[in-house]
């Protein structure tokens, strides 16, 4: 990945489908684009019942499961997102199933996956979501569906930064407005430490 300076000119999107990696002002955040990494999402009736039978303990709603090295996010009754790790098996089983399934939501290609991470990631995302994300408020296995840099949005904490899912076709928009609010918490950072 590469370190970038801070601009605009990182988009629009790189060759390989996803933004180039972005080092925001003096490095405190750190903004990849992971819309091009692998992803599975499946919902309607037969989803659930459909991972169950491929050995998956599925979560409550609003939370996130391990399966080997996969993340299940359950987003509603009926309704997953599978992310890291191999899908390869996973989707070929689902495209070999011929009973009750769910069907494929294409989550791939309708969602951008951005993660955001780094020593200033809480007061940017602070700007940026009205939700309070510290970490004994949002823990690693729980889903925040609600609104980041003013866009409908599933949240998820990523070790110590956090994983955001939301429409593909506003990817510019939200980059544009991390970077705006990166640049507003190191003003503010800037200003408070020269009244010191």
């Amino acid at each position: 990945m590469i370190s970038l300076p801070l601009s605009l000119r990182q988009f629009p999107l790189s060759t390989g489908g996803s933004a180039q990696h972005i080092s925001l002002p003096n490095g405190a955040v750190e903004l990849v684009d992971l819309t091009a990494e692998p992803r599975f999402g499946i919902k309607g009736p037969g989803s659930s019942a459909w991972l169950e039978g491929c050995g998956i303990t599925l979560p409550p709603v609003n939370r996130i499961s391990g399966h080997g090295d996969l993340r299940v996010l359950r987003l509603g009754s009926e309704d997953f997102l599978v992310v890291d790790g191999e899908l390869d098996a996973l989707t070929a089983r689902w495209n070999n199933t011929t009973g009750p399934r769910g069907y494929w939501s294409w989550r791939e290609e309708g969602w951008a996956w951005m993660r955001l991470s780094g020593p200033a990631v809480n007061g940017v995302m602070a700007r940026l979501c009205v939700l309070d994300l510290r970490a004994g408020r949002l823990h690693e296995d729980e889903i925040a569906q609600t609104r980041v840099a003013q866009l409908e949005a599933v949240l998820v904490r990523a070790g110590e930064g956090f994983d955001v899912f939301f429409d593909i076709a506003a990817t510019a928009f939200f980059v544009r407005t991390v970077i705006l609010a990166a640049k507003q918490a190191a003003g503010e950072r800037t200003s408070r430490e020269k009244h010191r």
